[in-house]
């Protein structure tokens, strides 16, 4: 978003960041193994394309490194107030600005507010009993503990998710034992990875239409894939197969292959990409434990028929991510609390406007995650979108029967894609889908292509 006004001659910005750096996730999980699932000429962003990464599919310094130098380049840094934590904001109404709260109880008024915080920066942590009680040591992968030697331990590891699916074979060698506790196993595909080499490189830099056939290429693998999660879902089938062969060919045990098939549809819940997770778990020091958990004791982790001891425990169990912008306290007309207005869950107008939350776009915000293609795609879309209404000069609020009948839509088609059938953290408790978006990608950049004013009104 800073780099979009930058770029379009708009400076008078600040962008407040908690941390020291910027990255996002890509700062925060530094767990061994940390890769993006998402083939990087498509995973990242248009206007800046790195003719050098050093694989198909970039590991978490790579990507770090790329959004450190993306932003040098844009020359946005100096925008950037870092160690800032937004603890909540307020639009008054007679001002027609926003009042920015900071935990270092510093406030700041803006003409508008973007709030982009995305939906994978809170880790979740299962309310497990006696989790005080563990006496080794215990860490989630998003806050890996790098100085905990994992040689000789014994590891517990709970939950079998996008993290843990890329960290658990990077440990496995090292440790005594591995036990991972699986409530349920995910489908893991083939993952088409491969080192680029100094000739990529050079035909990249000497051909840039190369790189762009790959980036084009890769993003209609993707709307296929979304296809078959949304509106075509026989073509899931064919990612079934691919995942049926991946199983076979890394766990030759027919008992342990049957721990590992999933009870639900393919693409209900986020489909996974490695090619060692399944060696890894075939692995002599590995136990797949699918018992559920009934406490955490000194000593390890207790299921039904007994306890797992464990010198370390790592969860490998996300982020919560339907809780959005969550903890900042966000007030709108009328002192109107955004968690009120989202209390039978999250809702935006194209995933970036809020009925009575006046000039506040979101990026990244509620209905805009994908499940087959790159969410970078989705946020320039929601830049460029955002950059429109900032040049009406004006403060703006999106109709409320606009976003109803919005939100209406979205979750009709919703009711009928694959995420409807199985408890993920797609859904809500009550079976809403807060997250994801019911279509393509190209479908989205049509409808944010140019704004519908007449869906929003001028706030006097």
């Amino acid at each position: 978003m800073a780099i979009t006004l930058q770029r379009a001659g708009l400076t008078d910005f600040t962008v407040f960041e908690r941390a020291d750096d910027v990255g996002g996730v890509w700062r925060e999980n530094t767990y061994p193994g940390a890769a993006c699932d998402v083939p990087s000429p498509l995973y990242s962003y248009s206007y800046a394309p790195n003719r050098t990464w050093p694989r198909r599919y970039s590991q978490q310094p790579d990507i770090l490194d790329y959004l450190r130098r993306t932003a040098r380049k844009f020359g946005v840094l100096d925008r950037v107030r870092f160690g800032t934590e937004v603890t909540g904001a307020e639009f008054d109404e007679d001002s027609r600005r926003w009042r920015v709260e900071t935990a270092d109880g510093g406030t700041f008024e803006a003409d508008v507010l973007v709030p982009a915080v995305g939906q994978l920066s809170r880790p979740a942590l299962p309310d497990i009993p006696g989790a005080d009680s563990f006496t080794g040591e215990m860490f989630h992968s998003a806050e890996w503990n790098h100085d905990v030697d994992l040689t000789g331990k014994r590891v517990a590891v709970i939950g079998t998710g996008a993290s843990a699916i890329q960290f658990v074979p990077e440990i496995q060698p090292k440790v005594r034992s591995l036990t991972v506790f699986q409530r349920s196993a995910p489908y893991v595909i083939p993952k088409t990875d491969r080192r680029y080499t100094r000739w990529h490189h050079r035909i990249y830099r000497s051909l840039p239409l190369t790189q762009l056939a790959g980036r084009l290429g890769t993003w209609s693998i993707g709307e296929v894939l979304t296809m078959a999660l949304t509106s075509v879902q026989p073509l899931g089938k064919l990612v079934e197969l691919l995942w049926r062969l991946n199983l076979r060919r890394g766990v030759p045990d027919p008992a342990l292959r049957k721990k590992l098939e999933p009870g639900y549809r393919i693409g209900c819940k986020r489909v996974l990409f490695s090619n060692d997770w399944y060696p890894a778990i075939a692995k002599s020091n590995v136990d797949i434990v699918t018992e559920r958990i009934a406490e955490l004791t000194p000593d390890g982790v207790r299921t039904a028929s007994r306890v797992h001891e464990a010198d370390v425990i790592i969860y490998g169990t996300g982020f919560r991510a339907k809780e959005f912008l969550a903890p900042m306290k966000i007030r709108g007309r009328g002192g109107r609390e955004l968690s009120t207005e989202w209390a039978g869950g999250a809702h935006a107008y194209l995933g970036i406007s809020v009925p009575d939350f006046p000039n506040m776009f979101l990026v990244y915000g509620p209905n805009t995650n994908l499940g087959g293609n790159s969410i970078i795609f989705m946020m320039e879309r929601q830049c460029r979108y955002i950059l429109q209404l900032l040049r009406r000069g004006s403060c703006v609020d999106v109709r409320r029967d606009v976003a109803e009948r919005f939100d209406a839509e979205v979750q009709q088609r919703l009711a009928h894609s694959v995420w409807s059938g199985c408890s993920s953290w797609y859904r809500e408790s009550d079976g809403r889908i807060s997250t994801n978006w019911p279509g393509l990608v190209w479908e989205y950049h049509r409808r944010t292509a140019k704004v519908d004013f007449g869906a929003y009104r001028e706030v006097a």
